[in-house]
């Protein structure tokens, strides 16, 4: 399947958003400081690549847009 790089980017950085909490939760859960700091370390790296997916998005719909204004102008 062909998937928009900013679908993947925003798909990815919702698992590992979702891993991260996990790992951290179980770091909490455990009394383990590095799992703990490791999902928080990727929770935020998920929400990143979700940021980064959004951006690319919203750059395509504005190259959407300029082409149209350049076929119109």
């Amino acid at each position: 399947r062909n998937m928009k790089t900013s679908t993947k980017d925003k798909l990815k950085g919702s698992f590992h958003e979702v891993k991260g909490t996990i790992k951290e939760e179980m770091g909490k859960g455990t009394s383990d400081p590095n799992l703990k700091a490791e999902g928080k370390a990727e929770k935020k790296s998920g929400k990143i690549q979700q940021k980064i997916g959004h951006a690319k998005e919203t750059v395509a719909n504005l190259k959407g847009r300029l082409a149209d204004l350049k076929k119109t102008g």
